[in-house]
């Protein structure tokens, strides 16, 4: 499953909100990735999410699979679309 998403993050995707973010992505069972242009990382990684360096206006697409992929994709779009990080 894919969705693009736009971020909205207040300061973008960095530190603080990449760690929540990466928390998020680790309570579903199904790999889930983040792509930007040509570099796809593990969004369950902080170190491969933090490296996309992702500022607010910037577009990504989620990807998941496996059993609660259509339940990650939602929940993490929502947190990416949001001002300030949400729980989700």
């Amino acid at each position: 499953m894919t969705k693009p998403v736009t971020i909205r993050l207040h300061g973008g995707l960095r530190a603080r909100s990449a760690a929540r973010f990466v928390q998020q992505a680790n309570r579903f069972r199904a790999n889930v990735y983040l792509e930007r242009g040509d570099h796809r990382v593990n969004a369950k990684s902080i170190m491969g999410v933090m490296g996309l360096a992702l500022a607010a206006g910037e577009e990504v697409v989620l990807v998941a699979d496996g059993p609660d992929a259509e339940e990650a994709v939602a929940a993490l779009a929502k947190f990416l679309s949001h001002e300030y990080p949400v729980e989700v």
